[in-house]
């Protein structure tokens, strides 16, 4: 599976933002999909996984509360909302697919080119 992740930019600290991740290629609903970050001089972090009917998810303890995954296999995406942003979430956000709904990149099979996400203070 291909995956393209997209929707990153410049925000003001207190704004939002929606990440999309569009996946082509073999069947969306058969992957978790999950939303990792990597700020610079930092190693990549979990931020939020969703299963593959879309009715579990999980998050960092960072994000509990201000992020929102949510998933159309429909429409092949996986998206994260992000609100209340802060200075320190500013990172490249990838999106990955994998066979759990986990917090462990090592589980996960496929992932996107990123897109990058910068909060202002």
């Amino acid at each position: 599976v291909q995956l393209q992740a997209s929707g990153g930019g410049l925000v003001q600290a207190g704004g939002s933002l929606r990440l999309s991740c569009a996946a082509s290629g073999r069947t969306f609903s058969s992957y978790a999909m999950a939303w990792f970050r990597q700020a610079p001089g930092k190693e990549r972090e979990f931020v939020a996984a969703v299963s593959r009917s879309g009715d579990i998810t999980y998050y960092a303890d960072s994000v509990k509360g201000r992020f929102i995954i949510s998933r159309d296999n429909a429409k092949n995406t996986v998206y994260l909302q992000m609100n209340s942003l802060k200075p320190e979430d500013t990172a490249v956000y990838y999106c990955a697919a994998g066979s759990h709904p986990t917090g462990r990149g090592a589980s996960y099979l496929y992932w996107g080119q990123g897109t990058q996400v910068t909060v202002s203070s």
